[in-house]
């Protein structure tokens, strides 16, 4: 499945058009230099709690009942038949972590898509990824059937089974992986499915007057809960949830967060995203891209437009948060609520 912009957020359900948003109305251009940072006050931080994982659902408590003197099995927090094509691997004996790990693939990808391999822990219970000093009384391996590469396709799909069968030999075990036609056929419809339902919304602010230096858009940013990304060039604003991925970014021209003297160039234009399915709905991820988008134009003295040349006002946002609001509902009807596991691990 293909990436979809603001461009195409329309799309999702009714097959309307939003355009990525760009420049339009800029103020006469003053001729004074770039607007730089000043001297920092105090640097931003946050704290991120902690969040537990959820406990089985009910309905599966009686299957995974453990005979007597064995712990009872829980499901995995790793793979998910939703979203995941999954072979089972049995073998006769508990088989050390160390020689699960002898075994494992040199990759654990299949073409574009990237499976993991689990053991039932034999003294807990728990799925997990191979570990020394454990023992697995079972195997499993899962292997993803879409992301935003695409549908899983056959010769993926042949790959996985060769790097499974592998490991399968090497710890002594047994395979069964599940019919490729239907692996491939469910991998189809979910790509189908995911891209009709996937939104990353992008922003453009572009200077009215002044150009910005690096170091001016990072400290106005700061104000506003924006941090230091992993890739030059990037801003992000941590979610609160400990480990998960950013609600939104900023983002401005990679070449001049790495230039020999970042302060010494100018720029003109900034993207703001938001990348839908990766955060939960209750936290209202929509209202914080557009007060961002508001705070961000008023302290940089930006415009926030679109490709057509027109400035996005409060009826654009609200068509746009209408349509959202049916993008949320459809993902939740399919077990694949924004910013649930599967949700994150689908749209990535």
């Amino acid at each position: 499945m293909m990436t979809t912009s603001l461009t195409t957020l329309l799309a999702i359900v009714g097959g309307l058009v939003l355009a990525v948003i760009i420049a339009h109305g800029a103020w006469t251009a003053r001729k004074a230099g770039p607007k730089r940072a000043l001297p920092p006050l105090e640097e931003p931080h946050f704290d991120a709690p902690a969040t537990a994982e959820t406990a089985a659902d009910a309905d599966s408590l009686e299957a995974t009942l453990p005979a007597v003197g064995r712990p009872m099995r829980r499901p995995s927090a790793r793979i998910d038949a939703l979203i995941d094509a999954i072979a089972t691997i049995t073998v006769e004996q508990p088989v050390s972590g160390e020689l699960a790990l002898q075994h494992q693939p040199g990759s654990r990808r299949a073409g574009t898509k990237p499976f993991q391999i689990e053991g039932l822990n034999a003294a807990t219970g728990d799925w997990e990824l191979p570990a020394p000093g454990e023992r697995y009384g079972e195997f499993q391996a899962g292997l993803k059937m879409a992301n935003r590469s695409g549908a899983l396709n056959e010769i993926e799909y042949s790959e996985f089974v060769q790097k499974i069968q592998a490991f399968a030999d090497g710890v002594g075990g047994f395979v069964q992986f599940p019919d490729m036609l239907d692996v491939v056929a469910r991998a189809r419809e979910l790509d189908q499915f995911a891209a009709g339902h996937d939104a990353q919304l992008a922003l453009l602010l572009r200077a009215r007057g002044a150009a910005w230096t690096p170091g001016f858009v990072q400290q106005a940013a700061g104000r506003h809960g924006f941090v230091a990304g992993a890739l030059p060039g990037r801003l992000v604003m941590p979610s609160s949830e400990e480990g998960a991925p950013p609600v939104l970014t900023l983002q401005f021209d990679a070449q001049a967060a790495l230039a020999e003297d970042p302060e010494a160039l100018s720029l003109r234009e900034l993207t703001l995203a938001l990348d839908v399915p990766q955060t939960p709905a209750d936290a209202e991820p929509f209202a914080a891209w557009q007060e961002a988008a508001r705070a961000l134009a008023r302290d940089l003295e930006a415009e926030v437009c679109d490709d057509r040349g027109q400035v996005l006002g409060l009826h654009a946002f609200a068509a746009i948060d209408v349509e959202l609001k049916k993008l949320y509902q459809a993902l939740a009807e399919r077990d694949l609520a924004a910013g649930s596991p599967a949700a994150r691990r689908l749209f990535d």
